[in-house]
């Protein structure tokens, strides 16, 4: 039942408005136990959000927070934490220090977690795949760079284009005497209006936070994933995250990093496609899933295998007609 059309057909085939919501909610659940029998008994979660069906919800009601603590500590009460866990993770990234608390979190319960990719892990979701000892893509799945963004004059810009920005002001200004390069000074008065707005103090943090971000996916890394190559995994895990938070290769933050260059570059990757029918009762999930945030009011969804289940949803404000007169 993993094909859309076929899963959407038999939820419309439901009348009943409670019958459906049961419907989704126990066929969810069939999945993840489904799943759980494939992936030798593991722990199973659901981290997913509506980021794709509700663009237009609040950055807190999609992105990774640090509420979702919140959700996954009863969501995984009870759960055997002797054996491992197997993530089913879906989003558009969000807080790092938030993937950080989940990832920290998470390891002090389960002894192994794998990721499986249905579509997207972006940016903290990527953080979060590579703090993992396998991550599980199928052909349409795909991670992104982890370059931190920050918030500057209302919107949120590259960490990486900050600091790249004051190295080329730099170069054109004074230049490199190491390298036999010139600058012009009269440059400064052209960089002057651009750099009065990045400041020192936006520059160190833009600088910190590239190296927070690296540092910690790096250790993850070598901890985790390539804790079997014993003195070569802080190089490995060096590597691994350099490359992922490099935002001069990938030029933009939400570039789709594929399994092929996942791979090509030393991650741990599994093919969804080589276990069919595991891939089925992942994208079943994954589609059962979409169609509740299409359906529901829910914006993110965390479940698991031990039948907890953690919702957050948002009603957007009622858009009254020009000329209308709202209540109150």
């Amino acid at each position: 039942m993993a094909v859309w059309n076929e899963v959407l057909a038999e939820f419309n085939g439901i009348t009943d408005l409670q019958a459906r919501i049961e419907w989704l909610n126990s066929q969810m659940q069939a999945r993840l136990v489904n799943i759980s029998t494939h992936r030798a008994g593991n722990n199973v979660l659901l981290y997913g959000s509506a980021f794709l069906q509700k663009p237009e919800s609040p950055g807190q009601y999609i992105a990774i927070t640090g509420e979702d603590l919140n959700g996954l500590m009863p969501v995984i009460h009870g759960m055997d934490w002797s054996k491992g866990l197997s993530l089913v993770l879906h989003t558009p990234g969000g807080v790092t220090n938030a993937a950080e608390t989940i990832v920290d979190y998470l390891r002090s319960k389960f002894p192994s977690i794998e990721v499986i990719v249905p579509t997207y892990a972006m940016s903290a979701g990527t953080m979060i795949s590579l703090a993992s000892e396998l991550v599980v893509l199928g052909r349409q799945s795909q991670l992104g760079p982890i370059d931190p963004q920050m918030g500057v004059g209302g919107r949120f810009i590259s960490c990486r284009a900050v600091v790249e920005q004051f190295e080329r002001a730099k170069l054109e200004i004074v230049g490199d005497p190491a390298k036999g390069l010139e600058g012009d000074l009269s440059m400064a008065h052209v960089w002057a209006p651009v750099l009065g707005t990045i400041g020192p103090a936006l520059l160190q943090e833009a600088q910190n936070a590239l190296d927070y971000s690296e540092r910690m996916v790096a250790t993850w890394l070598s901890k985790y994933m390539f804790k079997a190559d014993g003195s070569n995994a802080v190089a490995k895990g060096q590597a691994v995250a350099m490359h992922f938070n490099d935002a001069a290769t990938h030029l933009s933050h939400g570039r789709r990093i594929d399994r092929k260059e996942a791979k090509d570059h030393g991650v741990n990757v599994e093919e969804l496609e080589g276990d069919q029918v595991l891939q089925e009762d992942v994208l079943t999930l994954y589609h059962l899933m979409t169609i509740a945030f299409e359906n529901t009011t829910a914006t993110k969804i965390i479940e698991g295998t031990g039948g907890g289940r953690w919702v957050k949803s948002w009603n957007p404000p009622i858009q009254f007609p020009a000329g209308f007169a709202a209540p109150g």
